[in-house]
């Protein structure tokens, strides 16, 4: 019978722990060499290269207590032995010339899919990953069948030897002239990973004879391209982490031809700005890019070329501090914006999940080899919990993921458009095959991986998960038991063995925004030792079976400003972000909270509820938060100010390339391109020339913090073009405050947009701008109340305002007579007298603005 048919499934003995007794382990059976370097393997290890300075433990050393993060694992496990694989092999087959009748796949997986057999690769390291951590041999068996038939496709295939793919060997033919095919390279990476995940944590010596073949095609297939080549055809297209696994597989073989090949791999476009220190990730495809730096990471222990731990080091740090949500992910609609523009680059398709499983990848590497840096770990921890663990619905039977994880106000948990799903779920068996399904099968069978790690004579304790954990080399197993983050202790029982080392624990960096600070206690006592947050609590002595080591962390809720908003917020209780529950209702924008009105529920300790927009809203822990509409962030209101003019740029210096704010409060502005100097209504004036691009830019930070505000100019108009902008205040086209002289409709428009709203608010004019004139236009917003005025007179309304001028926030691209929007026209006339207000004014004071400027 085909093993397809014949399928076993995970039983309670491999997932529950005897209550009071020692744990039932997850990780019986796993050899113990299955997480070893390769000189633990009687391997010599490579000239050359920088081992870690610390050492993961065996995952069949690690046994998963009830949490869930055990049950997560329950569920995808249950998925790895279900799925068919002769459905996964068909395009292989059919690709070698074999025969195959299963039924095709869908989704990424589909025949007519360029990326199809990607997936193939992520279920062979989920079935090493789950047989090395629960020592069932159902795991290894399916793994031995699907690479036995991808060695045989390999075998039978017409194509330079090695080659092994479900799409032909032409794709690359295709490449390397110039074309873009979706990700070949990509694809291959997945197999290779795979089949040397089969031969780590399986012992699968077939599947490293595969590999190897398949990296020889690599070198054969890049060797005959020139380093231009391979720079401007090859690696312009997505190729995941080809770098990654053949250092890997260096490391474990000591080949010198996987090195050479893996290096050919070395994107520069966008290795030497990060080696320079110089952030230019805006615009790229995210984890495009974090995979190559994933690489880099195994490159540095493979060469020992600080070059390339440098690049990898500031990338993590760059992406961690200037490109991440309050949840730990990054990217909006797959891609890197600015740096530092977070709630202006929000929407239902924000933080990939395939970024954070490589991002956590990369961050965990550098923490092996600089464990002096804990800001590693305490990254790790916040991903895990915040979005890596709710991507799994919980209510699936085979633990179906997200793709995204949205961040816009009302996004929910859903599928990825274009795929298939299961009826009420995220994701389905086989018609939602994508990147992230891949990944899924992995993050969700891997978490014992980072709980604990060792040095020679040390035990790190990274992560707080219930789990039972051996030390073969000490003899000694610790037993660590805890409801964290629900609650505030952990705690480590010596359940045999014993001996003199030092139990590192790490203190988490949140704990510095915190009033209260860690308290560890050892069987009982105060251990006396320093617990800075941000740092690992180290505690030597000769350890004792039946030694006690409690960690208490103190909780208590954090509102977290973005950084290009002070007034948006994110709420955090220890290491867990809280978010709104919405049920079915749909927020139209970010909602607006009262802080001090957050209130912990009774016999609760991470459910509460606060006062939004006038309502009661519950709060929970964001990655329990499923099947309904959640809300992430939230606009708090300033401190009460004076009413005022805040900055008024009158245009009157006549000379030079800069305006000042005549009230001193922001810096110079900017004359660009073509514009210049004019003659004004009553002095100085700029004029705009839209044909060389003339527009003024002024400082960011105009419109920060401002709940209403009236923004008021001169304007003289000398040829009407739809679209073109009297001012322009925002990040980007997605996210702004304008005035336009006309669009499609034939009248001026003022509108004001956060990225996410399904549409922009605006206020429509009786008609366009005058022409040929200087003209006088204000806007006034506030209250959910829009008002434009031309000459101090009413113009357009619009009483039903769904944003607020408060969610703008710091405004980095402030113009003049330019759009953000580079495909709309520049203004052609001139602009003076441009003013902010940081209340919406009266119609009598727009009047009395108008008089007075006249």
């Amino acid at each position: 019978m085909n093993a397809s048919h014949h399928q076993a499934r995970p039983n309670r003995r491999h997932f529950i722990a005897a209550a009071g007794a020692a744990a039932i382990a997850l990780s019986l059976g796993a050899p113990a060499w299955a997480t070893a370097r390769p000189a633990d393997r009687g391997r010599p290890v490579p000239a050359g290269t920088v081992p870690p300075r610390l050492t993961p433990l065996p995952l069949s050393s690690i046994a998963l207590l009830n949490s869930p993060f055990r049950e997560n694992m329950r569920r995808t496990c249950a998925y790895l032995l279900f799925v068919d694989p002769d459905r996964l092999l068909h395009t292989f087959r059919l690709n070698a010339g074999l025969p195959s009748s299963a039924e095709p796949c869908g989704g990424w997986e589909d025949p007519a899919v360029q990326l199809r057999g990607h997936s193939t690769g992520h279920l062979l390291s989920g079935l090493a990953q789950a047989h090395a951590n629960t020592g069932d041999d159902a795991y290894a068996a399916k793994g031995r069948v699907i690479v036995d038939a991808l060695a045989a496709c390999q075998a039978a295939a017409r194509y330079t030897p090695g080659y092994l793919s479900a799409f032909p060997e032409q794709v690359f033919d295709q490449l390397e002239a110039g074309g873009r095919p979706w990700a070949p390279y990509y694809t291959i990476h997945k197999i290779m990973a795979g089949l040397l995940d089969q031969y780590l944590l399986s012992g699968n010596d077939q599947a490293l004879d595969v590999v190897r073949s398949m990296a020889a095609w690599v070198e054969i297939r890049t060797s005959r391209l020139t380093v231009d080549q391979m720079q401007t055809l090859v690696l312009r297209v997505e190729f995941g982490g080809m770098n990654e696994v053949l250092s890997n597989l260096y490391l474990v073989t000591g080949d010198p031809a996987h090195l050479r090949t893996a290096r050919r791999f070395d994107h520069e476009d966008l290795y030497g700005p990060l080696a320079a220190g110089r952030d230019e990730l805006d615009g790229r495809h995210a984890n495009t890019e974090i995979a190559k730096i994933v690489g880099a990471a195994r490159e540095y222990e493979a060469t020992g070329e600080q070059r390339y731990r440098d690049i990898a080091a500031y990338f993590w740090d760059t992406v961690v501090h200037h490109h991440s949500y309050a949840i730990g992910g990054n990217s909006n609609q797959e891609f890197f914006g600015p740096p530092g523009e977070i709630v202006s680059r929000l929407s239902e398709v924000s933080c990939e999940n395939c970024n954070s499983y490589n991002m956590l990848k990369l961050g965990r590497q550098l923490f092996l080899h600089d464990p002096g840096n804990a800001a590693y770990m305490d990254h790790y921890e916040w991903t895990l919990y915040n979005q890596m663990l709710g991507e799994q619905d919980p209510d699936s039977e085979h633990g179906f993921v997200t793709y995204y994880t949205g961040l816009w106000a009302g996004s929910q948990r859903q599928v990825k458009g274009g795929l298939g799903t299961a009826p009420g779920s995220y994701s389905s068996d086989y018609d939602n095959f994508s990147c992230d399904h891949g990944t899924g099968m992995e993050t969700h069978t891997k978490f014992a991986d980072s709980i604990y790690f060792r040095s020679a004579d040390a035990l790190w304790v990274n992560l707080f998960i219930p789990s039972q954990v051996t030390w073969a080399e000490r003899g000694v197993t610790l037993r660590q038991e805890t409801r964290y983050p629900d609650a505030d202790t952990t705690r480590l029982t010596v359940t045999s063995g014993g001996g003199r080392f030092t139990l590192k624990v790490r203190i988490p960096g949140w704990l510095a925004d915190h009033r209260s600070h860690a308290r560890v206690r050892v069987n009982g006592r105060p251990a006396g030792a320093h617990s800075e947050p941000g740092t690992y609590l180290a505690l030597t002595r000769n350890w004792r079976s039946g030694d006690v080591v409690e960690v208490t962390l103190p909780m208590e809720p954090v509102w977290r400003p973005a950084p290009d908003n002070p007034q948006v917020r994110s709420l955090s209780h220890g290491p867990v972000v809280l978010a709104g529950a919405y049920g079915s209702t749909v927020s139209p924008t970010i909602p607006h909270v009262d802080p001090v009105s957050v209130v912990r529920l009774p016999r609760s300790s991470t459910a509460f509820t606060a006062t939004v927009d006038g309502a009661a809203v519950s709060l929970l822990p964001f990655h329990r938060i499923q099947h309904q509409h959640y809300n992430v962030y939230w606009a708090v209101s300033p401190e009460a100010g004076r009413e005022r003019e805040i900055a008024h740029y009158a245009f009157d210096e006549g000379h030079g390339s800069t305006t000042a704010d005549s009230l001193r409060s922001f810096p110079d502005g900017e004359l660009a391109a073509g514009a210049d100097w004019t003659a004004g209504r009553t002095g100085a004036a700029v004029a705009l020339d839209s044909a060389a691009g003339g527009h003024v830019v002024l400082p960011p930070g105009l419109l920060t913090g401002l709940e209403e505000l009236t923004v008021s100019a001169w304007v003289r108009v000398d040829s009407l073009s739809n679209s073109a902008r009297v001012f322009d205040l925002g990040y980007h086209k997605d996210t702004y405050l304008f005035l336009a002289v006309r669009t499609g409709t034939g009248k001026a428009r003022a509108a004001l947009k956060i990225a996410g709203m399904e549409a922009e608010d605006f206020i429509d004019a009786s008609d366009a701008l005058p022409q040929g004139r200087w003209t006088h236009v204000a806007l006034t917003v506030g209250g959910g109340t829009g008002v434009l005025y031309v000459d101090g007179v009413e113009s357009g309304r619009n009483d039903a305002m769904v944003s607020s001028p408060l969610l703008l926030g710091t405004t980095t691209h402030n113009y003049l007579g330019r759009s953000q929007n580079s495909k709309h026209p520049y203004l052609q006339g001139a602009i003076d007298g441009f003013r902010v207000h940081n209340r919406a004014l009266s119609a009598t004071d727009v009047a009395a603005l108008f008089r007075a400027d006249a």
